[in-house]
């Protein structure tokens, strides 16, 4: 008689997450994640907000009207995209901006940053350590930093409202500079609103080192600009932190984009490395030094050290550099001269452009190729958050497996805090290369 045959010890019933619609970010997304014998198999971040095709239709279209069309993308950052646009059509026509024209364009810059960064602080991120469903409910507890965070968004709103010409997709953005530059006077307004706010951002980031982090520091492949003589906005060289360093013209010869399923962005990856990530941890790491001395202080002061690899510490990051961002916005309205004139003409040549700037969120990449009478023949984009998709999802696979001890629906809020790390621009990443029509 044959002997019965061992039971195998019973395997547990697949276990899943699922986020339908992720809350506190810009645009529509998803997690799926699976989980098989307490092991995490899968993860996928879906980026289901329908393609908008902005690089199509740019398609004929003049070269000077591409900062205003992509402004659109983005209501958060419209200003990364109007100097990304304007610095790829200008190296197409080989034109370089200096003195108080690209002083402006860094001002516009940090009026951007300091109400982006602050409105990911305050409304978006803090919530969330502190156990709280939205900074509505947070207000109701306690109201003085919500007070603040509004304070300081409305200065860097503020800021761009002056230089921009209005605070939502910016009006007086032009190749070539400005339609009208403000006068001293003008921005000689914002000073004390600037040192108050200096002041309230150092608050801010004493406020943000108290709170808890999760132990999670994955090897990450920081990549950002590199400029030799300032922490950077509009230009410089691409690095990283393994060895990259190379002009913006030879993106696509270091990055590539790759479509996966569940997900209408883009996935960007090192080719032949594989996953990177961009955004404030990336610039500061890699920049630490073009810092101010206030702000090495207080990173100082808080232990944070010259790199940050924890993710959920993006928002001191994030807090250290809206005080950069309020000292150069001090530094240049100190040393500001108006222009003899707002703006240098760029005349269309046929060829190629490149542009990468570094938008809140990480380096925002643009590509165009325009002919003689100033067409558009080719659109590139490559967002953010779409560069950073691929790295989310692998931290996220290492942070799951470290709480999978949790209960089903507070591992499910662990891992909506996690994305919001990243401060994902979903509606930004959204893109797809290429529009295909086919008419009878």
């Amino acid at each position: 008689m044959t002997a019965p045959a061992k039971k195998s010890k019973k395997e547990k019933p697949p276990r899943r997450i699922k986020v339908d619609y992720l809350a506190r970010v810009e645009g529509e997304g998803g997690l799926r994640v699976k989980i098989r014998n307490e092991k995490v198999q899968d993860v996928k971040l879906d980026i289901f907000e329908p393609p908008r095709f902005f690089e199509a239709f740019m398609h004929e279209r003049r070269f000077t009207e591409a900062p205003d069309i992509t402004a659109r993308i983005c209501g958060i950052c419209p200003v990364a995209y109007q100097m990304s646009s304007c610095h790829a059509m200008e190296d197409a026509c080989g034109v370089k901006l200096d003195g108080p024209i690209r002083e402006l364009r860094r001002l516009l810059y940090c009026g951007e940053w300091i109400e982006s960064h602050v409105l990911h602080v305050y409304m978006l991120h803090a919530p969330d350590f502190l156990g709280y469903e939205s900074a509505i409910h947070l207000a109701a507890d306690h109201p003085d930093p919500v007070k603040r965070g509004l304070a300081l968004k409305k200065i860097g709103n503020d800021i761009v409202n002056i230089v921009g010409g209005r605070e939502i997709h910016p009006i007086n953005v032009r190749l070539g500079g400005f339609y009208r530059a403000p006068t001293k006077k003008e921005l000689s307004v914002l000073v004390p609103r600037l040192e108050m706010a200096r002041d309230m951002t150092i608050d801010t980031i004493r406020w943000v080192a108290t709170l808890d982090f999760p132990d999670l520091e994955p090897d990450y492949e920081f990549v950002a600009l590199r400029h030799p003589d300032e922490y950077p906005f509009n230009e410089g060289r691409l690095v990283s932190s393994k060895g990259l360093d190379f002009p913006i013209e030879e993106f696509y010869d270091h990055i590539e984009e790759v479509h996966v399923e569940h997900s209408n962005a883009l996935h960007s990856r090192v080719k032949e490395r594989g996953a990177y990530f961009v955004g404030p941890q990336a610039r500061y790491s890699l920049n630490y030094d073009q810092l101010t001395p206030l702000c090495k202080e207080m990173a100082e002061e808080i232990g944070l050290g010259k790199v940050c690899r924890n993710p959920f510490k993006s928002i001191v990051v994030r807090s250290i550099e809206t005080l950069y961002a309020v000292e150069e916005a001090l530094r240049i309205i100190g040393s500001y001269e108006y222009p003899d004139k707002p703006y240098v003409e760029v005349e269309p040549k046929a060829g190629f452009g490149h542009g990468c700037t570094e938008a809140p969120r990480g380096i925002l990449y643009h590509r165009y190729q325009i002919d003689e009478q100033g067409l558009i023949r080719d659109a590139r984009i490559v967002p953010p958050t779409a560069q950073n998709q691929m790295r989310v999802e692998e931290d996220l696979v290492e942070f799951i497996q470290k709480n999978l001890e949790l209960p089903q629906e507070d591992l499910t809020w662990k891992c909506e805090q996690a994305i919001r790390n990243y401060d994902p621009c979903i509606s930004c990443a959204t893109h797809f290369l290429k529009l295909d029509l086919e008419r009878e």
